[in-house]
């Protein structure tokens, strides 16, 4: 059997709180992690670490934003769970087709700010800040669509651990 999968040599964590498209030197793109502790840059673009990410919990990017469309219908720049067990929803800032697409990760996220430029500051729980070349409307429009998703998802997550409790044996069959 060929195996396919390729394991980036970064893994996406609970500690991840952004995943950014930066501009490179001949035009092309890198991708800066932000953790809450470091920093660093690595070779894959922000959403094929994404997409990484998703195929270590048992699924692919693509699988997720259909998962998000049949959730809550949204179709476009959709909100994805990583993994919903560990709290890691991420939200992409522009279309995710796109090179200079970059992921933040709701769970963080303090606070947002109009920035200059048309730009949005995003200020992390611990401190830290970065500005998005994404208008201020849009971005608070992600949030709050990731926020609906993500407590959609939780209200299924809990019901049906709710009718597996229900549902349990006191003893299993022999």
């Amino acid at each position: 059997m060929v195996n396919n999968f390729y394991s980036p040599s970064y893994e996406i964590t609970p500690f991840t709180m952004a995943v950014l498209a930066q501009h490179g030197h001949s035009n092309e793109y890198t991708t800066c992690v932000m953790e809450t502790q470091e920093e660093f840059f690595v070779e894959p673009s922000p959403t094929k670490l994404i997409d990484y990410a998703c195929k270590s919990f048992g699924a692919s990017l693509k699988g997720r934003q259909d998962g998000t469309k049949d959730i809550c219908n949204i179709t476009h720049k959709a909100p994805i769970a990583v993994d919903p067990s560990s709290g890691m929803y991420f939200f992409p800032t522009i279309s995710p087709l796109n090179a200079k697409c970059s992921w933040i990760a709701h769970s963080h996220i303090d606070q947002m700010k109009i920035a200059e430029n048309q730009c949005t500051e995003i200020v992390f729980k611990n401190g830290k800040s970065i500005i998005i070349d994404v208008s201020y409307g849009s971005m608070l429009n992600q949030i709050q669509r990731t926020a609906q998703f993500r407590y959609l998802l939780d209200n299924r997550i809990k019901y049906l651990r709710k009718q597996s409790a229900v549902d349990m044996v006191a003893e299993p069959y022999a």
